[in-house]
């Protein structure tokens, strides 16, 4: 039986970057200049959850300045990640001006990832008969799931929202339980986080050396098991292979107390929320969110909610251009969703002399991003997209069709 009490806890800044770089081609820009890309990503996220999931509590966590503990054991924790965008990071106090009019606590602690706050708290409402949803992309959350405990990826490639649980992060893994991910972390590294892991052990090797002998201290003992440059790697980077798994595993006890009457829904500051979004020029999102308010209210509360709308246009102001767009321009796309597709898609582009080809990534940053999807065209107003899959197995089988025509220097593609 479910339980009534429902907690939504968000990884505030990985939930940011995703809604910006999301944006990043046709960026969201006011007519001060400022790009509220993130903001609005960030608003319609939490507006979803509040619609369609209708958590009875939430809380968003959010990183700070300060050096972590983990930063202790290893300085060049995280040291190769780029500064932030100027314009993202000029978001960033709107986006927790959003939160804070929504009456929606705001949860960090020095010294401690958002990570961490997340973890701590995921496990202390387990332990109060919560159900928790941990809304966030990031992979190593998959650690925490428990039997009430739960990742809630974002809808991605408009697919809806990919929730995982116990069964779904073993099956995926190759796991007897899911804290293992950890070690398979320990061992594959993450570039993101600047993990280094053990040197020539990708995702795929780190979930046969796991799956077979349970975690990265077992294999240790074991590896005589191992021949040549895998036996030598892992007993030289033996250290190294730990230490990673101690990056790698959020952290549980973080000083932070587990007050749920603070974390209850309660409503939003309306007059406060409706000067942010005539500040940022949400006037579309206004009129959704308020609408949703006094649907929800009383009727009495509904007719003092509708005077908001009196001095808000009913759509937002046309931009006049003189380009021509996706909706006065005949175009045919094909979505190049399965194997089939993507072998027939393949045999075509080996006919071709030239084509096109663009990559949908997760940043900019070619090291750390991920491959969302690809996209290809050879005549005007036709192209195809082949969506790619966060499984690292389906991914590498689907991109495998693809190998034999880009590597083929007698076609000539622009990029």
């Amino acid at each position: 039986m479910k339980t009534e009490k429902k907690l939504f806890l968000l990884d505030a800044m990985a939930l940011i970057y995703r809604a910006y770089f999301a944006m990043s081609r046709n960026p969201r820009i006011n007519s001060k200049g400022l790009n509220t890309s993130a903001v609005l990503g960030f608003a319609n996220t939490l507006l979803e959850i509040l619609q369609k999931e209708k958590p009875t509590h939430i809380g968003v966590a959010f990183d700070t300045k300060a050096p972590t503990v983990r930063h202790d054991s290893f300085t060049e924790y995280k040291a190769n990640r780029e500064k932030m965008p100027e314009d993202l990071s000029a978001s960033i106090p709107y986006v927790k001006e959003l939160i804070k009019r929504m009456n929606i606590p705001i949860l960090s602690v020095d010294g401690y990832e958002a990570d961490d706050v997340i973890g701590t708290l995921s496990k202390e409402a387990e332990k109060a008969g919560f159900e928790v949803y941990m809304m966030t992309p990031d992979k190593d959350f998959g650690q925490l799931v428990s039997e009430n405990i739960f990742m809630y990826k974002p809808a991605r490639m408009g697919k809806g929202p990919e929730i995982l649980g116990v069964e779904e992060i073993c099956k995926r893994y190759h796991l007897k339980e899911p804290t293992q991910f950890i070690d398979i972390l320990g061992l594959w590294g993450d570039a993101s986080d600047n993990i280094p892991g053990v040197p020539g052990i990708g995702q795929k090797t780190a979930m046969k050396l796991i799956e077979k002998y349970g975690s990265i201290e077992n294999l240790l003992k074991n590896t005589d098991d191992l021949k040549g440059k895998q036996k030598e790697n892992v007993e030289n980077f033996s250290a190294q292979a730990l230490m990673s798994k101690e990056l790698a595993t959020i952290i549980l006890d973080v000083p932070i107390a587990f007050e749920e009457n603070e974390l209850e829904i309660t409503k939003p500051n309306v007059e406060e929320l409706k000067q942010l979004f005539d500040e940022l020029e949400f006037r579309n999102f206004a009129q959704r969110y308020f609408s949703k308010l006094s649907i929800e209210d009383s009727a009495d509360e509904q007719a003092v909610q509708g005077q908001l709308f009196a001095d808000l246009p009913t759509e937002e102001p046309e931009i006049q251009s003189e380009y021509k767009t996706i909706d006065d321009t005949d175009h045919t796309y094909h979505l190049t969703d399965t194997l089939e597709k993507a072998a027939a898609l393949a045999k075509l582009l080996n006919k071709q002399q030239s084509f096109c080809f663009d990559t949908e990534t997760t940043g900019v940053d070619a090291n750390k991003s991920e491959l969302v999807g690809i996209s290809f065209a050879f005549e005007a107003h036709e192209a195809w997209y082949v969506p790619v899959s966060e499984n690292y197995n389906e991914a590498r089988e689907f991109l495998h069709i693809f190998k034999s025509v880009l590597e083929n220097n007698k076609i000539e593609k622009i990029g």
